[in-house]
């Protein structure tokens, strides 16, 4: 079911040499090499993005020019999407020609208040692969921060960018990045009364659009492994949802398993080993984990509530998940293994649709209370609660694989649809994520490796 062209090199085999793919080694550009890095402050109020002028990488050969601005493209995008840089408009350089075997005049670059100032170079090989260059300078200081050459097949060309966009992210703020990354989502097109939902996979900006399922059945709540390219969703077919399996390289799709009832909301465990989900027994719903080795089951709760959305911490010990035990839905954290739970949710309205960061430090979650939808965060012992965008409905965060972006979607009502949304955890730089057509259920990818 699913096209061909969804099989991509991962970042590992970009960079180790794995010819077959079309991608060999990628290798360190080492001279002059800042002893000191530079750091950006990750902001949790107010901020200056740091700017930064990223000229068009030059090309090695007159064929390369189209490549080489396409690669300038996807790297000012994404530094710029992330809302710490501020790329310079190109029309304002002083030098339009770069040489990346030189050391750029950083006057030049100071008089239109550049701090970074990237360089890079595309030429494609006698056999065919691309050569991709580039180097990160401190304009201040006039040393090279880093740099990198990689040998890849012309196709992956984007995959490059977000590569060095991740490289230049992580230098300058000292965190890793979350460019090379993908989301499953579930693409919605037709009319509200007869909408057809499949299952879709972009690149974490939007490009590159491909289509898993094909639309005859109805499609809920992708998440993806932390480990292998694999997603777990529910499908509406013919009788009870069932929780799929979905290999993304391969195409090939298996059923968790056949459960009385219905089942919600399934989610892998950190190791990817094991599914944990809610699946419903008459009026209410209790939490099951199942060991996808030997499909043995294990029951977590055992209450006359409705438990359910359920995502492990990033170590696997503990759960967070939604339960109306206390008369409307509130967030609980439990132990993996089950037991006790403690209730962390205690603002006004109900609180659902939590999910754990993948650094462990805040539990993402909707909320619902006079009229509007909100997404918000707060720590995992329930204290430092922080709205960071509200509206008509909003729902379904999802986590960057750095933990600094949360992805979600947004229904504005009447007869349109829902669309993606990225916004910081510190409640910045809100920003619509472009698809085909209508879109929701985002679930972000762990970096491509």
């Amino acid at each position: 079911m699913v096209l061909p062209d969804v099989l991509r090199p991962s970042r590992r085999q970009i960079i180790s040499g794995m010819a077959a793919l079309g991608a060999v080694s990628a290798i360190s550009i080492r001279e002059g090499f800042a002893q000191a890095p530079k750091r950006i402050p990750i902001p949790e109020g107010e901020f200056v993005p740091l700017p930064i002028a990223i000229p068009n990488f030059t090309a090695g050969t007159p064929a390369d020019a189209e490549v080489g601005v396409g690669v300038t493209q996807v790297i000012t995008n994404n530094l710029k999407r992330s809302g710490l840089f501020a790329p310079i408009d190109q029309a304002a350089y002083v030098e339009k020609t770069i040489n990346i075997d030189a050391a750029p005049n950083f006057q030049n670059w100071k008089t239109i208040n550049a701090q970074a100032l990237v360089t890079g170079r595309m030429t494609r090989q006698s056999d065919g692969r691309l050569k991709a260059e580039f180097r990160l300078w401190d304009v201040n200081t006039g040393q090279q921060l880093t740099g990198q050459q990689y040998f890849t097949s012309p196709e992956y060309w984007r995959r490059i960018a977000h590569i060095i966009s991740d490289q230049i992210y992580e230098r300058l703020t000292g965190e890793k990045g979350y460019f090379d990354s993908r989301v499953v989502f579930v693409d919605e097109t037709g009319s509200k009364e007869r909408r057809v939902k499949r299952l879709a996979l972009m690149d974490q900006d939007g490009a590159n659009v491909k289509y898993l399922t094909r639309g005859s059945d109805l499609v809920l709540t992708p998440r993806f492994s932390p480990s292998s390219q694999e997603i777990t969703y529910m499908e509406f077919g013919q009788g009870d949802p069932r929780v799929y399996l979905f290999n993304i390289e391969t195409g090939q799709r298996e059923i968790v398993g056949n459960f009385p009832g219905m089942s919600f909301s399934p989610r892998f465990s950190p190791d990817g080993q094991r599914v944990i989900m809610s699946l419903q027994q008459g009026g209410n719903s209790n939490l099951f984990v199942m060991d996808l080795r030997s499909k043995s089951t294990t029951r977590l709760t055992d209450t006359p509530a409705i438990d359910t959305s359920p995502s492990y911490s990033p170590d696997g010990a503990r759960i967070c998940f939604e339960s109306d035990r206390g008369g409307k839905p509130q967030i609980y954290v439990m132990g993996a293994t089950g037991g006790g739970a403690q209730r962390i949710s205690f603002g006004e309205g109900s609180y659902s649709t939590p999910v754990w960061s993948p650094r462990g430090d805040y539990i993402a979650f909707t909320k619902q209370g006079g009229g509007q939808f909100a997404i918000g965060i707060m720590k995992p012992d329930g204290s430092g609660e922080r709205i960071l965008t509200s509206g008509f409905h909003n729902e379904g965060p999802t986590f960057a694989p750095n933990g600094r972006v949360l992805m979600f979607f947004r229904e504005p009502g009447g007869n349109s649809g829902p669309s993606l949304f990225t916004v910081d955890i510190s409640g910045r730089n809100e920003l619509r994520v472009p698809t085909p057509g209508f879109a929701s259920d985002p679930a972000w990818s762990p970096l491509l490796s």
